[in-house]
């Protein structure tokens, strides 16, 4: 006699059957992964997620994250069965044009996801910005009967993110910091796509976890259901130590591959999937969902629940409490005050001028009243990104309520973590470092981009102009790089006041991120400007008939103006146009273009970087005065003097378009 499988077990079946069911119609995917974990997964949403799948924006939700996330079909599977606008349809549909099951969760295009993954370390890493964000707000906001702050983080985790450094970055850092709500399901499966981990990654996670001060859980079986939640519950009794349950589990489970690499990247095949299914015991057609599951499964109901509980909870929060609640719906929405842009500072025009990073710091403490979503620091760099907000103090473990954050030197992992503050929601996160190191968070920026969050990335120290630390530390290519990355505002100012203006185009962005690419050096304060900065460049000085024109960002704007002024004097008369964001100028109609880029006039661009950006505006009968090797240890000035950033040398250059 065939015992009937509990509906526990019949569902988490359900889940395994539907992602190994895509993965072959699409005959492309992950199934181990999903095989493997489902187990986890099931117990996961069914007994611990808070969430409403009518309404997943609410925010009071804990939020989930699949950090591996080419096991997608698994929380597509758990999407679809919990109750979000995720048809049985679009399951079939996997990777396939313009569904909503994509090859890896992208936020903002699947319904019900807090996060876009794949990239492996980061999803791990937006999870600690995540519980770093509950704790901040919830601190700031949330009063002694009051706590409208109050949910967990979680995430499932594999072998590979655990491997990725941006891993040892964040955890280390989660540690120190006590996220007691952030727990982490370690999808511990002995497999990666070369190889088992024996041959890889043999180091003692637990004891790794436990110094950087987590407490560590085990579940020596990945399908006792009844150990996974005793687990997660003494993780959630833990309030001061983020939590890593490690979960013993076979990748491919029940498939012909089961325990094998070959189990992680390929489709079973079709006798595959029918072995894996007679493993399971599944006797239905490929895409069915038992009814008895559907009714369990399905989150609806208790999701609505749990979001009216809360929602009474604010609507109390309002009526005691209404400026507290005003500020946070603002924060909420991403919207400014309405009088924000009267507190940016307005410089005094001269040649004294200021650095433009110095000007940034300026404009940080002068808005942050007046923006009280604004937090975050640097990488160990705060002193010399000027990225501290004055009026308040580090955030600590005692103490989460204050608005900077000190990363440490952890440039990847801060500003995936400034990722996870911003999907939160209700924070405006920035994050600041040297130019030169954007290559080490170039990745995190890249996921700012896809997953349109606003993040701020304050980079200073912009070119050869930094000096004497040398080629090591000056800048070349990283300019031509962050401009490459779809949906990313690259502002580099020329002086303060165009550093005020980037500040409020910055904050005033809502849908991608923007950097800001700032002097260590001094450089003359121009007229304000704060229209020509937000179309993205505009004429700075201007002459009747010009017969060059010549366009610049940053400090060479300066350099322009020099030029010009010398030109003129032999009788060329220069236009001098000042660009500051070739994003935002590229976006604006055809007739401003030409307003400032005067069709059948030649160009000359300066830039101390990669020139290759520059050839989009001055054409091939242009040129480009720029950085075509690595700079050198010396003053500034010699610098600029040596490698051709000079009157003599771009008036030469003018004569040579000419």
């Amino acid at each position: 006699m065939t015992t009937q499988p509990s509906v526990e077990q019949l569902s988490v079946n359900t889940i395994r059957t539907l992602s190994i069911d895509g993965v072959q119609a699409a005959n492309s995917g992950h199934p181990g992964a999903p095989l493997g974990m489902a187990p986890m997964a099931y117990v996961l949403w069914q007994d611990f997620l808070r969430h409403n799948p009518k309404h997943h924006e609410w925010l009071g939700r804990d939020r989930f994250v699949l950090s591996p996330g080419h096991a997608s079909m698994l929380i597509y599977s758990l999407l679809h069965l919990t109750g979000y606008d995720l048809s049985l349809e679009e399951l079939k549909n996997f990777r396939q044009w313009g569904s909503k099951t994509p090859g890896h969760p992208e936020f903002f295009h699947t319904p019900g996801l807090d996060a876009t993954t794949g990239p492996l370390g980061q999803g791990a890493a937006m999870s600690v910005g995540m519980a770093l964000a509950e704790v901040h707000l919830a601190a700031r906001y949330n009063k002694p009967d009051l706590k409208i702050f109050d949910n967990h983080t979680y995430a499932i985790v594999s072998d590979g993110d655990l491997q990725e450094g941006i891993n040892h970055e964040v955890a280390s850092l989660a540690g120190h910091l006590q996220l007691g709500k952030l727990i982490w399901m370690y999808d511990d499966n002995d497999v990666q796509l070369d190889t088992g981990t024996s041959k890889t990654f043999t180091d003692i996670t637990p004891l790794r976890y436990e110094s950087y001060g987590w407490q560590v859980l085990e579940v020596h079986d990945g399908n006792d259901l009844v150990a996974i939640k005793n687990a997660l519950e003494s993780a959630r009794n833990d309030t001061r130590r983020p939590s890593l349950i490690k979960i013993k589990t076979i990748i491919g489970y029940g498939s012909p591959k089961a325990g094998t690499s070959k189990a992680h990247g390929e489709p079973l095949g079709e006798e595959g999937v029918a072995a894996t299914k007679a493993a399971l015991g599944w006797d239905y057609p490929p895409f069915t969902v038992p009814e008895e599951v559907a009714q369990h499964m399905d989150a609806t109901e208790r999701g609505a629940a749990q979001e009216a509980e809360w929602n009474t909870l604010m609507d109390k929060y309002r009526a005691d409490y209404p400026a507290e609640a005003a500020e946070l719906d603002a924060m909420i929405a991403r919207k400014l005050a309405p009088d924000f842009s009267d507190t940016l500072p307005n410089f005094e025009v001269g040649s004294k001028g200021m650095a433009t990073r110095a000007a940034s710091g300026k404009v940080i403490n002068a808005i942050a009243a007046k923006v009280p979503s604004l937090l975050g620091g640097s990488a160990d760099l705060s002193g010399s990104t000027k990225t501290t907000i004055e009026a308040s103090e580090a955030i600590q473990p005692d103490d989460y309520g204050q608005r900077n954050i000190y990363f440490g030197v952890r440039e990847f992992g801060m500003s995936a973590i400034a990722n996870g503050l911003s999907l939160y929601g209700g924070l405006r996160p920035m994050v600041g470092t040297f130019l030169v190191f954007a290559d080490y968070l170039k990745p995190a920026v890249r996921l700012s981009a896809l997953q349109m969050q606003p993040v701020i990335y304050v980079l200073t120290h912009d070119s050869i102009g930094l000096g004497e630390d040398g080629p090591t530390h000056q800048p070349i290519e990283q300019l031509a790089m962050l401009r490459s990355i779809p949906n990313t505002f690259v502002m580099r100012p020329a002086d303060a006041n165009e550093t005020a203006a980037a500040w409020q185009v910055a904050l005033e962005r809502t849908d991608g991120p923007t950097a800001l690419i700032l002097t260590r050096q001094d450089l003359p304060t121009l007229p304000r400007n704060y229209s020509g900065v937000q179309k993205g460049a505009y004429v700075v000085k201007d002459a009747e008939n010009a017969q060059i024109i010549l366009v610049a960002s940053g400090s060479e704007v300066a350099l322009a103006i020099d030029t010009a002024e010398s030109l003129a004097a032999e009788g060329t008369p220069a236009r001098v146009v000042s660009m500051p964001c070739m994003e935002a100028f590229r976006q604006q109609d055809q007739a401003y273009k030409d307003s400032i880029l005067t069709p059948g006039v030649k160009r000359v661009a300066i830039e101390a970087a990669s020139p290759q950006p520059w050839y989009e505006w001055v054409g091939l009968e242009g040129a480009v005065v720029g950085m075509t090797t690595f700079g050198a240890s010396a003053p500034a000035k010699t610098l600029f003097e040596k490698f051709g950033f000079s009157v003599a040398n771009v008036s030469k250059v003018v004569r040579s378009v000419l």
